[in-house]
């Protein structure tokens, strides 16, 4: 099943990008799954204990984008599905283009 994501939200701040993220920890698989608003919906094996799913968040992310763990934070959302992701070194529309890309199975 192939997604299209290019409708998500992307803020460009001083400290980095930042856009949204719905998690549902204990699934089978980690993969972006679908967009949810303004959000990616993001599917994580790691179950929501002791900041589990917020380190393979970050992990997540951190692998998709080929940057360092240090570029990726929780800007909020902590303790909650509902999460803001920062991101630092990249434009938006860099963001945007490789998440884009490696939800649709493109690698450029």
């Amino acid at each position: 099943m192939l997604f299209c994501f290019f409708m998500f939200a992307i803020h460009e701040t001083s400290e980095g990008v930042t856009f949204a993220v719905r998690v549902h920890p204990r699934a089978k698989k980690n993969a972006i799954t679908s967009e949810l608003g303004d959000a990616i919906k993001l599917s994580l094996t790691s179950p929501p204990v002791e900041g589990r799913a917020n380190d393979a968040c970050i992990e997540f992310f951190a692998k998709l984008l080929k940057l360092p763990r240090s570029s990726v934070t929780i800007a909020s959302g902590q303790t909650g599905r509902q999460k803001m992701i920062r991101v630092s070194g990249f434009s938006a529309e860099e963001v945007r283009k490789r998440i884009a890309g490696a939800a649709t199975g493109s690698h450029s």
